[in-house]
């Protein structure tokens, strides 16, 4: 109940026809003639009304034939807003839009304009309809990007492995894990070996390679072959979880500019009563002609077109908007306060690896000598790398090479070295340093320098040559870079616990101002709150590693790549990124800024036009249809204006 509560605090003035909505049977027909009956039932009859009264001129239709009538096209819509306003005044709250509307349309009927009273409640609730549909399908956008997340489970029950919702696992229970699948739960291998990537959790950008008994976590990727875990954990302490709750309740993070308009609803609706009571009966002491009826209507004209509706409901809906939009385009927002957020964002801070790399291995260069062209040095490595199952072979396995016609042989692995074996006859070593060392082969100095992984190539005790291997960027990566500088961004950062010298590197190559690696957690950290400092800086950190946590936490807006990011970084973060595209960045910080220019667009045209409008009514030169318009159809078209959010492209 408490979650049914949140939403539907974020869903505007919360009118009845909110209160009817069940997010279980959203797409059940009969759910839906349930929420708009009443409103299409008391559209008919007051469109029947106003035929048999101006168009066709019925006798019948008059006195308490055609009160009764109206009363009855009211009733079902109604009703439920006076029923509302009670509970309201019941709960010590007695100004509120409830009061507002019921007492406008009352007094409407008390003077005889039936048509209009009803035709105002009618199209708050309307209003009400399009508003909660709009903020429906904005939740139905988030949650269908949240289900892109590992969603089953291979747990062993009755004798063999079956296909669960990882919710039905239980503590305890044996799950497998195929390769390339990501692990659904935590818990602890049971499987002799297994190699996994686990950037996401560690930041390394090496796969990890761990033993029977050691821990696992949700999120790593199985790399190579198929292992078995026990779960520690259940489902709902996981990533998927955390996040969906935070989604449930994500507008409780209201910002700064919705909290004022709902402070200052609370502020206003009192007064607009008593101005209302003022507009009825002081008159009487300055008209000589004083007409109760006639000053009656501008006073009930002067509270439909006061209700702070179109603010109550197209600002948060705004945010919601923005909300929903950014969720079509990969991006999750927590809360409306980080919309806000991003549009003050002028300094970027980014991790590298499983930010902006994609953390696997692939081969950066080839380096042979004149005894062994390339091509042939190639044979012989992957010949050799074709009976090892570690993940830097299946990098070195994806080389285009011309034939597949050398074969191995009497292949052992040296325990921390490489393999040894036999190719075309001969003997061929594929390993590091020490495995040459160890054999008496020399090698050349420049191997000493190399930052990356590195697998060096020995043929019948000659030094062939060598391969390096390193994490591969992103495709969008150096398309991140320049969409952030459209965006305004004025200093892009990049900060690593990767080697330093490598972290410059892919720092040159993408364009940063600054990078900076070999850095633990709380370098980062420090590094961050030194940017801090100066107050005209505002920071975004973008990581995804348990080791960007503190940073994610302490900085202005913090951003995680949520597809491969750990549970830690993806709680911890203000924003997620579900597609890890770091070109995501600079779409989220363009989403704010347009969520907000639409926001206030929304708060000029409602005070706009309501307060042209309550100058008219007062004066007596506008109408209760206008008042009409000034409420419900500024809503509409303050809701039209968010909606417009869904369609923008910020590419």
């Amino acid at each position: 109940m408490k979650k049914k509560q949140n939403l539907q605090s974020i869903e505007g003035c919360g009118s009845c026809c909110n209160s009817n909505v069940d997010s279980k049977n959203d797409n059940s027909n009969t759910k839906s003639f349930k929420i708009f009956w009443p409103v299409i039932f008391s559209f008919i009859m007051l469109v029947m009304g106003l035929l048999f009264k101006y168009f066709l001129s019925l006798s019948f239709f008059q006195d308490w034939v055609r009160i009764l009538w109206y009363v009855v096209a009211y009733i079902p819509v109604g009703i439920p807003v006076i029923i509302e306003g009670w509970k309201s005044i019941k709960n010590g709250n007695f100004f509120t839009e409830f009061l507002l509307m019921s007492i406008a349309t009352l007094g409407a009927f008390a003077i005889g304009e039936y048509p209009e009273g009803v035709a105002v409640m009618l199209f708050y609730a309307v209003g009400e309809l399009f508003q909660s549909a709009a903020v429906k399908k904005a939740k139905g956008n988030i949650k269908a990007l949240l289900d892109v997340r590992p969603n089953r489970a291979l747990v062993y029950r009755n004798g063999d492995f079956v296909s669960v919702n990882p919710e039905a696992v239980e503590v305890g229970e044996k799950i497998q894990v195929r390769v390339g699948d990501k692990i659904p739960l935590d818990g602890k291998l049971l499987s002799e070996k297994a190699s996994l990537n686990t950037a996401a959790i560690t930041g390394e950008s090496k796969p990890d390679t761990i033993t029977k008994g050691d821990k696992v976590f949700a999120g790593s990727i199985n790399l190579d072959g198929v292992i078995e875990i026990e779960t520690t954990k259940e489902f709902k302490d996981s990533s998927i979880a955390r996040i969906l709750d935070l989604v449930q309740n994500a507008t409780a993070r209201k910002s700064k500019t919705e909290l004022f308009i709902r402070k200052f609803a609370r502020v206003y609706t009192p007064i607009v009563v008593f101005l209302a009571i003022g507009l009825t009966f002081l008159p009487y002491l300055f008209v000589d002609n004083y007409i109760f009826e006639d000053w009656l209507y501008r006073a009930l004209i002067f509270l439909v077109i006061s209700c702070p509706c179109a603010l109550v409901i197209s600002i948060p809906l705004g945010y919601f908007g923005g909300l929903g939009a950014a969720s079509r385009n990969g991006i999750l927002f927590k809360g409306a306060s980080f919309l806000d957020a991003m549009t003050k964002v002028n300094t970027v801070v980014m991790d590298k690896t499983g930010t902006v790399t994609k953390g696997v291995f692939k081969i950066k260069d080839v380096v042979n000598n004149d005894a062994f062209p390339e091509a042939e040095f190639m044979k012989y490595l992957m010949a050799m790398e074709e009976q090892s199952t570690h993940p830097i072979a299946q990098a070195i396995l994806e080389y285009k090479a011309e034939g597949t016609d050398f074969e191995a042989s009497e292949v052992s692995e040296v325990a921390g070295k490489g393999l040894k074996g036999t190719v075309n006859g001969k003997t061929v070593l594929v390993g590091n340093e020490a495995l040459m060392t160890s054999n008496n082969i020399s090698v050349p100095k420049e191997t000493e320098s190399i930052v990356e992984s590195i697998v060096i190539v020995a043929i019948d005790g000659q030094f062939a040559g060598y391969v390096t291997i390193a994490d591969e960027l992103k495709e969008d990566a150096h398309e991140a870079i320049e969409q952030i500088r459209k965006a305004g961004i004025s200093r892009i950062i990049m900060l690593s616990g990767d080697k330093d010298s490598i972290t410059k590197e892919v720092g040159r190559e993408m364009g940063v101002d600054t990078a900076m690696g070999g850095l633990l957690p709380e370098d980062k950290l420090n590094e961050v709150e030194r940017l801090q400092k100066d107050t005209g800086t505002t920071v975004a950190f973008i990581g995804d590693g348990i080791n960007d946590a503190p940073v994610l936490a302490t900085s202005d807006v913090g951003m995680a790549m949520g597809g491969l990011g750990s549970d830690v970084a993806i709680e911890t973060a203000d924003v997620i990124i579900q597609t890890d595209q770091p070109s995501k960045i600079a779409g989220a910080i363009k989403i704010g800024r347009s969520t907000r220019k639409i926001v206030w667009q929304n708060i000029t045209l409602a005070f706009g036009v309501k307060i042209a409008v309550m100058v008219l009514g007062a004066f007596g030169m506008a109408t209760m249809w206008e008042a009409v318009f000034a409420d419900v159809g500024v809503a509409f078209l303050a809701i039209l204006n968010a909606i417009r959010l869904q369609k923008m492209n910020w590419k």
